[in-house]
């Protein structure tokens, strides 16, 4: 006989939880009465609580995890005999770490089997789960409809967009990066008919654009493009976006004209920083000159560059960030940058790959677990400084509804400051920025998946805010 089983998400970058869809599908077919709640777009439901007999939380990110520990700590006060899991990427990276009680049990990778497990009363015990899965289709009629969500925006319009995955993990090992930490260099697939009828469905939900989810799109490329030529076939005016590293925009060079005409937007791609020796130390596999060259040859071919950022590190000197500020205006990334990631510091969870290099540990400090990362100090402490300011600066503004324009002046502003205080030169800093222009293709929701939760996203779930990661 089933389980009452709910899955909640915290926060998935403001899209459908795929997470919670995929592991409802599998508890359904399994037999298990599965209910859903998004706290994302939703008030915390107590009564959903006390229905259930297991209470699982997705923690693929971790803003997630940050904001899933409070939740679950409500849950068991609400419902002490609910078993209670975290499931997802962090979970098992920070199980350990877990307040006494917070949670029966953590897994990661390919969770959704042990899922069933769980609620089946029988479950293996592994944190972290890599067995080759079949994959139902999503089940996302448990979900709010796309309507609640991130949209894509675009030519003055908001167009309905949605997550969906063809693989999990990554055949790269970056150091700063926690997939493999969990992954360790190995890829999984899902089969491309059910990505197919994910599609369908999702279609009919209104969907307009599609947001693959993979941490490198192109770690599998011959896969990948065959998925899209037959997408494109099914629906032919659908659009996507991509995550794919810089080292592989440059190696599959002659596949972005075929994608662009298959409706590829945009690719996100982890350019982290303009100092090769930054870049070094992470072991990203590209320079800053090959980014420069990524971001052309996109371009040259219709598809905007969306670099992720990584600004703030223990070797990144403030003429490092001043010159990727220089970065971003000169390459005209104004509208391509969201501004968090102006302020994101490197996070070093449990099990971080970093950990090993003899360059971190004069700048590592005492773990914290209540923000699951090893604290970390900059060698110029008025690194530090800036960093929290300008984190308290971005959330602010970005909470207030400014447009990402004016944050990035506001950055630009009090960088110059610091450069200022610094007797650091920056001519550059004097520019004014050019006048606001039409956007480039962007999705609403401009969140990142290593940045600290807003005082809004706390106050969402109904928790306090909690000290920042790697806080001093």
């Amino acid at each position: 006989m089933g389980t009452r089983v709910l899955l909640v998400s915290c926060y998935e970058l403001g899209r459908q939880p795929l997470h919670v869809a995929t592991a409802a599908a599998f508890l359904r077919d399994a037999g298990h009465e599965v209910r859903a709640l998004d706290l994302a777009v939703d008030d915390f439901d107590a009564s959903l609580v006390r229905w259930a007999e297991t209470v699982a939380l997705a923690v693929p990110m971790h803003t997630a995890m940050r904001l899933a520990v409070g939740v679950a700590e409500r849950v068991r006060g609400l419902h002490p005999a609910a078993t209670i899991v975290l499931y997802g990427l962090y979970a098992p990276l920070c199980a350990a770490s877990l307040p006494p009680g917070a949670a029966d049990h953590a897994v990661g990778g390919e969770f959704e089997e042990e899922l069933v497990r769980i609620a089946d009363g029988r479950p293996s015990g592994r944190r972290v789960v890599l067995d080759r899965l079949r994959f139902p289709v999503p089940a996302r009629d448990l979900l709010p409809p796309l309507s609640r969500y991130a949209r894509l925006m675009i030519d003055g319009e908001a167009r309905p967009a949605a997550a969906i995955e063809l693989t999990r993990g990554c055949v790269h090992r970056c150091r700063h990066c926690p997939v493999p930490a969990v992954y360790g260099g190995r890829l999984r697939v899902v089969q491309q008919e059910t990505l197919l009828a994910d599609v369908d469905q999702l279609v009919e939900m209104g969907a307009m654009h599609l947001s693959f989810a993979d941490p490198d799109f192109l770690n599998a490329a011959p896969y990948a493009l065959r998925a899209v030529r037959s997408l494109h076939q099914r629906h032919p005016s659908l659009s996507f976006d991509i995550t794919t590293k810089v080292e592989h925009i440059l190696e599959h060079r002659a596949l972005w004209p075929e994608l662009h005409g298959l409706g590829l937007l945009f690719a996100i791609t982890a350019a982290e920083s303009t100092s090769d020796t930054v870049l070094g130390v992470l072991e990203k596999g590209h320079t800053h000159a090959q980014t420069l060259a990524a971001v052309r040859l996109l371009r040259e071919h219709g598809i905007e560059p969306r670099p992720s950022l990584l600004p703030f590190t223990p070797w990144t000197t403030l003429r490092d960030y001043l010159d990727l500020l220089d970065f971003i205006l000169d390459e005209k990334l104004l509208g391509s940058v969201d501004p968090v990631q102006l302020s994101i510091r490197l996070l070093l969870p449990p099990d971080s790959l970093l950990l090993e290099r003899e360059e971190l540990r004069p700048h590592l400090r005492a773990y914290q677990p209540e923000s699951f990362s090893h604290r970390w100090e900059h060698p110029d402490p008025r690194m530090d400084v800036l960093q929290t300011d300008l984190t308290s600066l971005i959330a602010a503004r970005t909470d207030a509804g400014d447009t990402p324009h004016a944050v990035h002046g506001a950055v630009r502003a009090r960088a110059a400051a610091a450069a200022a205080a610094a007797g650091v030169t920056w001519a550059a800093g004097r520019r004014p920025l050019p006048a606001a222009t039409a956007e480039p293709p962007r999705l609403s929701e401009s969140w990142f998946c290593c940045a600290e939760p807003t005082s809004l996203q706390h106050a969402r779930s109904g928790l306090r805010p909690l000290p920042a990661a790697g806080s001093i």
